[in-house]
């Protein structure tokens, strides 16, 4: 049932942008007035303080045009927009991740904001991350904020477990032998990998795997490379190296087992050390940050999260404005400043806040100076693409079978291939 009503869904969608892709265009004239639907992600109440003078600073400037704001439990996102678009109800703004907005991008339901936003504003943002938000030649979303992925460390597991605490793994190769001496040393794990969302397929990128050919109509990871950085997941799990929960928990589980203090690393942004902060203030005070943990190829990995604009939107010119508007370099500062986030605009980072620490520094406030120093080089690692929820899970459920020895390493990549290619092609 589930699958037949995600068809009809996916058929309404296409339906609609069809009928949708050239006639409700702005209509924003100077001296009408319009009203905006703004929608983010879990935002509130914690951020009601900044959105709320955000919208009221914008309204200043622009008399003309009025912000609605809606937040959605992030759960709820992604079935309350789809229904939405299909019952023309959509908000004119809303906050996605790029994953997701590239579903309703490969239906054609979201403006082109390169027609829409003109070559120097679009300058003003990373190259790599405004990148991230195109999928078949068009830019479906403009980036907002940004994550770049932190190695944040217990020093005292890693001093009861013989290891140097001012030095933490900068290789998955050194993340190998920590987590082998941890384990040996303490009885506890040095890290915990989330198999529930884009890890493996990011961190398969960084050893230097293609995970397609370059239009994306083919897997190509089913190699000797691609089998070497399958296994390095799948020998740490047969070796007892990593939790048996990564087979059925994901990302929260690596919070709850670090502030427990039975986890050496969280390999995270610095946002989620609020959390330990306030359940775990002791395992906070041992906790040091270095560089995000790669391979080979040295490639970083940041997170964006972005504002699209529904081309079913009445007012496309005002929701545009408004994007800009809650993007741009002033603004994102502020919002930093509430949450160890990292800024879309590359003139923001030249803000003394990403520079320099203060008196008496917090190891939040290191952790959110080594996620700055290293933002310039890093880069959203995989680009939307087709069916992306059911590429990544493919493969997840791929590494989970070699790892319970229910199929060979080879032959679960073998699988993952096949089911990839029969997704890619459709």
């Amino acid at each position: 049932m589930k699958k037949v009503l995600s068809w009809i869904m996916i058929a309404a969608l296409m339906l609609m942008a069809a009928c949708n892709s050239s006639s409700e265009t702005a209509g924003d004239g100077k001296d009408e007035k319009v009203t905006i639907e703004f929608w983010t992600m879990q935002l509130s109440p914690t951020f009601d303080d900044y959105i709320n003078s955000t919208i009221k600073d914008f309204e200043k400037e622009n008399p003309n045009i009025k912000v609605k704001w809606v937040d959605v439990p992030w759960a709820d996102m992604e079935k309350k927009i789809l229904a939405a678009v299909s019952s023309k109800t959509a908000p004119d703004v809303a906050n996605l991740n790029p994953q997701f907005a590239s579903k309703l991008a490969e239906l054609d339901a979201l403006v082109d904001m390169d027609e829409m936003v003109d070559e120097k504003t679009r300058s003003e943002y990373f190259e790599g991350v405004w990148k991230s938000n195109t999928f078949d030649g068009k830019t479906f979303g403009i980036p907002w904020y940004l994550s770049s992925q932190v190695t944040m460390y217990n020093t005292k597991i890693f001093e009861e477990a013989g290891l140097d605490p001012n030095k933490a793994p900068q290789t998955f190769d050194e993340l190998a032998e920590v987590a082998k001496q941890v384990k040996e040393k303490t009885g506890k794990y040095a890290f915990f990998p989330p198999l529930d969302g884009s890890h493996l397929l990011e961190s398969m990128v960084m050893m230097g795997v293609d995970l397609t050919n370059e239009d994306m109509t083919k897997a190509a990871f089913n190699n000797e490379k691609g089998l070497e950085a399958f296994n390095f997941y799948v020998d740490l799990y047969k070796n007892g190296y990593i939790p048996r929960e990564v087979l059925t928990e994901g990302h929260g589980k690596a919070i709850d087992m670090y502030q427990a203090g039975q986890l050496a690393i969280l390999a995270s942004g610095p946002q989620f050390l609020n959390q330990v902060k306030e359940n775990a203030p002791d395992i906070l005070k041992v906790t040091k940050s270095s560089a995000q943990i790669t391979g080979s190829t040295g490639k970083l990995n940041t997170a964006a999260m972005n504002l699209v604009v529904p081309k079913q939107s009445k007012h496309q010119e005002a929701a545009v404005e408004f994007s800009l508007f809650i993007t741009n370099a002033e603004n994102q500062v502020k919002f930093d400043k509430i949450v160890p986030i990292l800024p879309s605009i590359e003139s923001a980072l030249e803000d003394p806040y990403f520079k320099e620490l203060p008196a008496n520094p917090t190891p939040i406030d290191e952790a959110r100076m080594v996620s700055a120093s290293q933002l310039k080089d890093s880069e959203v690692l995989i680009p939307p693409m087709k069916g992306y929820e059911d590429l990544k899970n493919a493969m997840n459920e791929a590494v989970q079978s070699a790892m319970l020895e229910k199929q060979s390493s080879k032959d679960a990549l073998a699988e993952a291939e096949k089911r990839w290619n029969e997704t890619l092609s459709k």
